[in-house]
């Protein structure tokens, strides 16, 4: 008897084991199933749009927001007025003086936009753009770029809203340090071939287009994205025309950016005597021990012993 008492109990025991481990086991895939159910789905990011290669915005360059948005959107959302006085101009005193270095990255603007828009380049000193070559994005031809003195306007650097138009179209509104950003962006800035950047001249899109028709979708979106970012205005007329053209490419994207107050600042220098007209500067040491370099093409002083490299910007 009491052989089978022990093992009719083992056989209870173990039949109470097998259902609490059937249990167990029950629940912890039931757990299993809700713990899958509540994992955090994962998404995907949104396609990024190709912009056309020698529009591409500096990659460096800061900004608190950056926005694709359908160019013709954007120009709808553009104020519509008339042309304000150009009374006030003054390249210099209105936008500072050309080619700064803003991103403080060693390297002034100019050299930085044709490091950006050149290929087969050849640097010295790791920021002066000795030669390269130039897909014309005006007019689609090669140019082959040399620095030199007969030889560096046949490449110049474009700003795609004219600083003058700027100026009327809502920057005199804008800060100093905003109108110095606006003017040194690579937002706005394209290199481009001399003789049809002198024909544009101060140009808007109501009288003045790229002769290359193919590339007048990408040139319009890019003036917009840079009246959007700066907060100017177009005119009844330049907005018309914009409309046409961008009617004919209405997936071409406008990028806007907001910048940070680093990415505007302008740098700080020290207050530059005024220099009388008819002064002369033997060498660019006496430019700068006089406080007036970098010597531009129309400053007091000016000379081309002073620009060896025929830029327009002597001892720089």
């Amino acid at each position: 008897m009491t052989v089978r008492r022990s093992t009719r109990s083992f056989l209870v025991m173990g039949l109470v084991v097998g259902v609490l481990g059937a249990i167990l086991v029950g629940t912890a895939v039931a757990g299993s199933s809700v713990s899958s159910n509540l994992a955090v789905p994962t998404t995907s990011a949104l396609p990024t749009a190709t912009a056309e290669p020698a529009l591409t915005p500096d990659s460096t360059a800061e900004a608190t927001a950056t926005t694709d948005t359908a160019a013709l959107s954007v120009l709808e959302t553009l104020p519509v007025k008339g042309r304000a006085p150009q009374t006030g101009y003054d390249r210099e005193e209105s936008f500072g003086s050309a080619w700064q270095d803003v991103d403080q990255n060693g390297c002034d603007t100019r050299n930085d936009i044709l490091a950006r828009d050149l290929s087969a380049l050849v640097v010295e000193g790791g920021c002066e753009v000795q030669g390269g070559t130039l897909l014309g994005p005006y007019t689609g031809l090669t140019i082959t770029f040399v620095r030199g003195r007969a030889t560096s306007s046949l490449v110049q650097i474009d700003h795609l809203v004219a600083l003058s138009n700027a100026w009327q179209t809502g920057a005199q509104q804008l800060s100093q340090e905003q109108r110095v950003a606006l003017a040194n962006d690579p937002l706005n800035l394209l290199a481009v071939d001399g003789v049809t950047n002198s024909r544009k001249g101060d140009g808007d899109t109501a009288t003045w287009l790229p002769p290359l028709k193919t590339f007048r979708c990408a040139y319009v979106a890019r003036q917009v994205s840079v009246k959007a970012t700066y907060a100017l205005w177009v005119t009844a007329a330049e907005h018309d025309a914009m409309t046409r053209i961008l009617s004919n490419c209405p997936n071409e994207l406008a990028t806007t950016t907001t910048p940070t107050t680093d990415a505007v600042v302008a740098p700080t220098s020290a207050p530059v005597a005024e220099t009388p007209r008819d002064v002369y500067f033997h060498n660019c040491t006496a430019a700068r021990e006089s406080g007036a370099a970098p010597v531009h093409v129309g400053d007091p002083g000016y000379g081309g012993h002073l620009d060896r490299d025929g830029d327009g910007a002597g001892c720089e």
